[in-house]
């Protein structure tokens, strides 16, 4: 079964517009990742360099990519090593990622002097992320409401 309604002469499915909403979300968390890399290695961090706010969305990028395929491999096979050290060794795990990340920015667009630097850097990311997404607050999908909503099954009869 498929939700449907109409606003004026269009149809929507419930799956479209969760879609569409996902993908705002995504560009406005990038976004905002961009903004925090450009201010953190601008204004606050002497060991970390980003010659533009181009690069800066480039890191960005990178790092979501990064962090969505290696790291949950990383993590994984340093598993016992994070039990050990209660969790603490995910700091190297996020340094790894922001070194790598410099790695693959192209003509030394973003350099980290040391693994300290990507150490606090990569603290300091996620604290001034998580701040300025309080602050911007992504849009949320609700479930529209019952007026003007028609439900068909698979064939297109109305249900409801």
């Amino acid at each position: 079964m498929c939700i449907q309604y109409e606003v004026g002469n269009s149809v929507f499915s419930t799956r479209f517009v969760y879609q569409i909403s996902y993908m705002k979300n995504f560009i406005i968390k990038l976004c905002i990742n961009s903004i925090s890399v450009f201010i953190l290695a601008n204004y606050v961090l002497g060991g970390v360099h980003v010659t533009s706010f181009g690069y800066a969305v480039i890191v960005a990028v990178i790092l979501a990519l990064l962090n969505a395929s290696i790291r949950p491999i990383l993590v994984l096979f340093t598993l016992p090593a994070t039990i050990l050290s209660l969790g603490l060794f995910i700091l190297i795990i996020n340094a790894a990622i922001i070194q790598i990340a410099a790695y693959l920015v192209p003509n030394h667009g973003f350099t980290v002097d040391s693994w300290w630097w990507a150490i606090f850097f990569s603290i300091l990311l996620s604290f001034l992320n998580s701040i300025i997404e309080r602050i911007v607050k992504a849009p949320t999908v609700s479930q529209p409401d019952d007026n003007g909503m028609k439900i068909f099954d698979k064939d297109g009869n109305r249900i409801a």
